[in-house]
């Protein structure tokens, strides 16, 4: 019989087995998610064993020196694993103890909620969007204000025609941290101090709901901040510029939808800075947010338990932002929270620390996000050269032949991988996880480096938002560094197995060879995603298929709605006017005036009325209405299909 078949018996096995066994179980069930997560611990340390027994004979040799340090990292990375299942293996629901407690918020004095806006260096639509949003929250009291840290004129004269109060202050100390506790301490001077306040990124526009759905969770007097998720009305650079933005959910979501409600179970959620909720003087009690990391919001949350307060995370879109409209501004956005997160793990809150009373389980929770940020990052780019390394100079990193290897990590590989794409229902998938990661790996590790040791202050670097995206662009630096080792890659396959067959080494050869293509395919992905595709429309457009009535010269017609946003709308049907003229129309409870910009072969598009009135009305029902859709599954087929037609467009 052929060795490589005999060598898949055991990852077929697994398929099967985890095939027929997750598709009937439920994510949400206890007992079914610490079955699933239970397997893959032995699969995993099965490997990990074995991959020991890999490593080179010890010796002055490139063979040891690559190898020894290869396996040291992939064995942080397996670790890394391990406590991610660990946390995986719960999950919670805050949504039925906000049912439970509404009575208890709806029977005492409503408390006074100041929420903060904080600004920079946002253009004036992106702040108005939020402003109408906070200012239009459902709850009987509460203050709005803006922190403008840019000092800009015509934002006090916008936050006045709007209704809500404006702070500013004479430098940008401490930046985003130093800008709340400048407005904290102006609040906690006024004669009616709040009990709570709110903290909205500039572009992050709140639902009516935002705060009667996260107050009730404050019943618990320990609880002394209450999360909640980033949601987004646009796709970030990966989806836009793999082209799957339809069929395949921001990066974010798998942290929002399925790690923060794992560690929340755990007692382990984190403050996000945006979309949050604090008790007032539980945060003036540690002295406000913390200065000593650009990444604040999980200090303050370390900062806070380590004062008996916890955090706790709601499930709830109550809030829509802008995710990273730009490769660039992505990238800085991570190497941010990285560079934040090391100047934690350094301070006297680290998972080491001798002076934190933080729990083994907060410690563990750090282990694991450090683990993430260093090991899994540095692993993923080592991983792109081994193969490399022995098609081309024939330094041989792991002492194992394709064969062998098959046996020991495709168990546990099928394993990870149906379990988290089980747990996370797609959102973690093969490949597209892995393209991911890679696009912010360089920028990561450097960050790592400087958070680590550098000792110096940091500039906090604001992700931008809006601003022209409308022509295409690329990302050069990092086009150039992955197509390099691309280059590499390939080189590699085309050297050993066309202009230089070596037969002796045609075992091993087989694993590098397989190792080399599967780093070419990712490799491929991510140089499409540093090509930016150009963004025609700047506000985002949604889908939908509802009646809706327009009326023109006192005649009303039915038309079905096909798309929306917040600047007009499509219609199909004869059009009732011509190009230019004004029709109402009546938009579930809204009555807006639009004029026809417009005519199509099956309808027409129309552009909303420009009055602030009008904008206002439109801002609040549209973030409070379903048209920003969320991914409940995700389907392998549908994204190999939008990514193989973007590959071939």
């Amino acid at each position: 019989m052929n060795p490589y078949m005999d060598a898949l018996a055991p990852a077929l096995i697994t398929i099967g087995a985890g095939l027929a066994t997750l598709s009937w179980m439920r994510p949400d069930h206890k007992v079914a998610r610490v079955l699933a997560v239970g397997a893959s611990l032995p699969l995993l340390v099965r490997y990990l064993i074995w991959r020991s027994g890999t490593v080179p004979h010890a010796g002055w040799t490139w063979d040891f020196t690559i190898g020894g340090l290869f396996f040291f990292m992939e064995a942080l990375t397996l670790l890394a694993a391990a406590l991610n299942l660990f946390f995986m293996s719960r999950t919670r629901s805050r949504t039925p103890d906000v049912e439970a407690n509404k009575s208890w918020l709806a029977t005492r004095r409503p408390p006074l909620v100041d929420v903060f806006i904080c600004t920079y260096n946002e253009e004036e639509a992106i702040l108005e969007r939020t402003i109408i949003g906070a200012t239009g929250i459902k709850h009987p009291h509460y203050r709005v204000w803006v922190l403008d840290d840019g000092r800009r004129d015509w934002l006090k004269q916008l936050a006045d025609k709007l209704g809500c109060r404006y702070l500013t202050r004479p430098n940008n100390e401490g930046a985003k941290a130093g800008n709340i506790n400048h407005a904290l301490r102006h609040v906690a001077g006024l004669c009616n101090p709040p009990e709570f306040i709110a903290i909205l990124d500039a572009d992050f526009v709140p639902t009516p709901a935002f705060l009667e759905r996260a107050l009730p969770l404050f019943k618990d007097p320990s609880v002394g901040i209450v999360q909640t998720p980033q949601h987004f009305i646009n796709p970030d650079p990966i989806q836009t510029n793999l082209s799957v933005a339809r069929v395949w959910p921001d990066e974010q979501r798998l942290f929002f939808d399925v790690l923060m409600p794992a560690k929340d179970a755990w007692g382990a959620a984190f403050c996000c800075g945006t979309s949050s909720v604090i008790r007032f003087d539980q945060l003036m009690r540690i002295g406000g947010f913390p200065t000593d990391s650009v990444t604040e919001d999980y200090l303050l949350t370390l900062r806070m338990k380590e004062a008996g307060a916890l955090t706790v995370y709601l499930n709830e879109r109550l809030t829509i932002g802008l995710a990273p409209q730009g490769l660039k501004e992505y990238i800085t956005q991570r190497s941010r929270w990285c560079l934040g997160f090391m100047q934690i793990a350094r301070g006297r809150s680290g998972p080491l620390s001798l002076r934190s009373r933080l729990t083994f389980i907060d410690r563990l929770s750090l282990a694991d996000a450090f683990l993430f940020w260093t090991s899994v990052s540095s692993t993923k780019l080592f991983g792109l050269f081994v193969p490399g390394l022995f098609l081309l100079f024939g330094v041989r990193a792991v002492d194992a032949d394709l064969a062998t290897l098959l046996v020991y990590f495709l168990p546990f590989y099928f394993w990870h991988s149906l379990t988290m794409t089980w747990l996370s229902q797609g959102r973690s998938m093969p490949v597209m996880s892995d393209v991911t990661q890679y696009v912010a790996a360089p920028a990561i590790l450097k960050a790592v480096g400087v958070g680590l040791l550098s000792r110096r202050a940091h500039k906090f670097q604001v992700t931008a938002k809006g601003g022209d995206r409308s022509r295409g662009f690329v990302e050069w630096p990092l086009l150039r560094f992955y197509s390099i080792i691309l280059a590499f890659n390939l080189a590699g396959i085309v050297y050993s197995f066309i202009l230089n067959p070596r037969g002796t080494g045609l075992a091993y050869g087989g694993l590098a060879l397989a190792w080399s293509w599967y780093n070419a395919i990712i490799l491929l992905l991510v140089c499409l995603i540093c090509i930016e595709q150009p963004r025609r429309r700047k506000a985002s457009r949604f889908e939908v298929n509802e009646p809706a009535q327009i009326s023109y010269e006192g005649e009303a017609a039915v038309y079905r709605l096909t798309d929306i946003s917040l600047s007009g709308a499509r219609f199909r049907g004869d059009p009732p006017a011509r190009i230019g003229q004004t029709v109402t129309c009546a938009l579930r409870s809204q009555i807006i005036e639009a004029r026809i910009v417009r005519i199509t072969p099956d309808g027409f598009a129309v552009k909303f009325d420009e009055k602030l009135e009008t904008r206002v009305n439109l801002v609040r029902n549209f973030y409070a209405s379903d048209y920003v859709s969320t991914f409940d599954t995700v389907l392998p087929a549908s994204i190999g299909k939008a990514v193989f037609e973007r590959i071939f467009k």
